[in-house]
């Protein structure tokens, strides 16, 4: 058998090192937005996901899951999976 995977409208913002960024990420619901700098040109965010913590780098995309969790995903896979809804 073979099975199509059901669409799905999912919120989603991508991380970059800004102000406003941080703040599409909070009002997504991400709470707390933590933001790790030991390294200083290479951010990277922390997420407490169903799965344990996860690293997000610059770029990926941080997606709010039907079930409200929240998990990163890299830019490439993004566009290939997800495209732009008015919903």
């Amino acid at each position: 058998m073979k099975y199509r995977k059901k669409p799905v409208v999912v919120e989603a913002v991508q991380f970059v090192d800004t102000e406003e960024s941080i703040l599409k990420l909070s009002e997504l619901g991400l709470d707390p937005v933590k933001i790790d700098y030991d390294v200083p040109d290479s951010p990277i965010l922390k997420i407490e996901t169903l799965e344990g913590l996860m690293i997000a780098t610059e770029g990926d995309y941080i997606i709010k899951g039907v079930q409200g969790e929240f998990y990163p995903c890299k830019p490439d896979i993004f566009a290939e999976t997800y495209e732009e809804t008015e919903e």
